[in-house]
């Protein structure tokens, strides 16, 4: 497992527009401000408008607008779970800066109650369990996802960099016993960049990077009920800013494209290039020969989700064929550049 450490100036996202759900409290809060200090305009949404406000009136106060510019950040009160209402935080962003550059999905809630309890009797297990945690951290980052997805590719000249940051956390990789919707909701998190990463970065579809953090135990007031204790065994505590500052470098850094990092004690570790590597010791290599084939066929998935072409009817009714079929490779192919709208 390689370290990670972000190469990242004040000028790193300089006139490069940001934006962040789940941006009023914690690491959201911290990456805001450190986007805007590396020179970033950015867009936040967050469903606690209370403190959206407060940071974002304390932000323009640090930031002000550069001359004759849009103000240096924005806020709206958003409901990840609520597809139009995460649609309207992009329109905002689009109104406000005409384009947008990179989208971190860092909205998420910790478990609620206890799917599992042994309490359950045969009368309670009858009453639906709330699916909220799953709606916020992976529907949520879902929809994020979807809409990024579109909005990322206009506006944007050739060789444009655009990417989306998805926040996961340990338990996306590594057993968190009780905490079973939330671990559910965070390995979908890193699923879904796995799903993502050669589909959307490719120069034929959208040419956009896409990549996943996943901290650890961090000075937040989720983790409030065993900071003490985990405290006292010394194990380490990440701080919201030695995450966001992991975030920003990720978001600056060109080279980054279906990479999930691990952050404890405010220090990075990539862990796919290892999940790869090591593949053939963990799965066995007959078996790792076979899955390397078969994902190979598979490519970038396209072929789950293409259409089947259809004859004209004119060229039916009458025998009408465009020759034998031709099998192409992406080399055939000349891409619209970076899809410029």
């Amino acid at each position: 497992m390689s370290q990670y450490i972000p190469q990242i100036t004040s000028h790193s996202l300089a006139d490069k527009v940001v934006l962040i759900t789940g941006g009023a409290n914690g690491i959201g809060a911290s990456l805001v401000q450190d986007c805007l200090e590396k020179g970033a305009n950015v867009c936040f949404g967050d469903l606690d408008n209370v403190e959206g406000e407060r940071l974002l009136n304390k932000t323009r106060e640090r930031f002000p607008p550069v001359e004759n510019g849009p103000a240096r950040v924005v806020f709206q009160p958003t409901d990840v779970t609520n597809y139009q209402s995460v649609l309207s935080l992009f329109d905002l962003a689009f109104e406000t800066y005409k384009r947008i550059d990179h989208v971190v999905s860092a909205a998420g809630i910790v478990e609620i109650g206890n799917w599992f309890d042994f309490g359950l009797t045969l009368d309670s297990v009858r009453e639906t369990p709330t699916s909220k945690v799953l709606d916020v951290n992976l529907l949520g980052t879902m929809y994020v996802a979807r809409i990024a997805s579109v909005y990322l590719r206009h506006n944007r000249g050739p060789g444009t960099d655009r990417s989306i940051l998805l926040f996961s956390c340990v338990s996306g990789f590594k057993e968190s016993p009780s905490l079973f919707v939330y671990q559910a909701s965070k390995h979908g998190v890193l699923g879904l960049m796995r799903s993502l990463r050669s589909y959307i970065s490719s120069p034929y579809k959208h040419c956009i990077r896409i990549n996943t953090i996943a901290p650890w135990i961090t000075e937040t007031d989720s983790v409030k009920k065993i900071q003490h204790k985990w405290k006292e065994a010394s194990l380490p505590t990440n701080t919201p800013q030695e995450v966001s500052h992991i975030a920003a470098g990720m978001l600056a850094d060109r080279s980054l494209n279906g990479k999930s990092m691990f952050v404890e004690g405010g220090r990075a570790w990539e862990t796919e290039e290892n999940v790869e590597r090591l593949e053939s010791h963990w799965l066995g290599e007959e078996p790792s020969k076979a899955l390397a084939a078969g994902q190979e066929f598979l490519d970038d998935g396209s072929i789950w989700t293409a259409k089947p072409r259809q004859r004209s009817s004119i060229s039916k009714q009458n025998g009408i064929f465009n020759g034998p079929k031709k099998s192409f490779s992406k080399g055939d192919f000349t891409p619209v550049a970076n899809g410029v709208h």
